[in-house]
């Protein structure tokens, strides 16, 4: 294993091999504890795509605020579910199973094309044209707009659904799904979270499909690892420091160094990893 590997495996925190139940109590250990220790909080916010992350990330909070509530003996807390769609998801019946699944205190449901349309329009009327791809973050950035908009209203913190296969890459969008207050399951790689995911009994249409972050009209629903050009299986192999082939080795470690950045505060002049 290189010097860069283990370094790399050591900032995210990832096991070679987890014991899935006892991955499942630490994380709905951490998301009570905090809520305890902050005592106006009542809430914790997320939005669901349908995807593998957020069924999982909304499975434990659910979980952790069912505990509490069993505790108190009342419904103080709860986990409110969103869906962001924009326009019609074309996978909307997977978002369904998915709050089948988490069976979340409470849905809304906040249409972002209205208000990701007007921004794009203002940005064009002053000489700004967004590519595909840019309009795809603003798409992010909006969702993640609504989150803390329903979370202020609600007590809330929202969550986030970053793992260790996605922020070695750094494939998620800056100040939008890559924005949170608490991220449950950070220190998890894909097939990690899957395991997670069969011990909770989900429905395994929702963590064996393709992984797709679905920002770009130009390409939609471009799955995530025809986007990055390496496998997600190569990406738990190289998290759990196991040796792979140097191609898909030299592109993970490549993100891994151009997207620093997303990982890190805004940058003071005390900073020099960016040198």
């Amino acid at each position: 294993m290189s010097t860069l590997q283990q370094e790399i495996i050591e900032e995210l925190k990832v096991k070679p091999v987890i014991d899935p139940k006892e991955e499942i109590r630490r994380t709905i250990e951490f998301l009570k504890s905090y809520l305890k220790k902050h005592t106006f909080l009542k809430s914790m916010v997320l939005g669901i795509s349908g995807g593998q992350d957020s069924t999982l990330t909304g499975k434990l909070a659910q979980m952790a605020v069912d505990e509490l509530n069993e505790e108190l003996g009342n419904d103080t807390y709860s986990f409110i579910a969103v869906r962001l769609p924009y326009g019609v998801q074309f996978d909307e019946d997977d978002c369904q199973d998915a709050l089948n699944f988490i069976q979340p205190s409470k849905v809304y449901t906040v249409n972002i094309k209205d208000a990701v349309d007007a921004s794009k329009k203002a940005l064009d009327l002053s000489g700004i044209t967004l590519t595909d791809f840019a309009k795809g973050n603003e798409k992010a950035r909006e969702r993640m707009k609504v989150q803390y908009s329903i979370a202020a209203m609600h007590n809330g913190v929202v969550l986030g659904t970053d793992h260790a296969a996605e922020a070695i890459t750094g494939f998620y969008t800056k100040f939008g799904d890559g924005a949170a207050d608490l991220v449950p399951i950070f220190r998890l790689n894909k097939r990690q979270g899957k395991e997670l995911l069969k011990v909770l009994d989900c429905p395994e249409h929702l963590y064996m499909k393709i992984p797709t972050a679905d920002l770009e009209e130009d390409r939609p629903a471009v799955p995530d690892e025809i986007a990055l050009g390496v496998t997600y299986d190569h990406i738990d192999d190289y998290l759990e420091g196991k040796e792979i082939p140097s191609e898909p080795r030299e592109k993970i470690e490549g993100y891994f160094n151009r997207t620093k950045h997303k990982r890190h505060l805004p940058i003071t002049v005390f900073d020099d990893f960016w040198k």
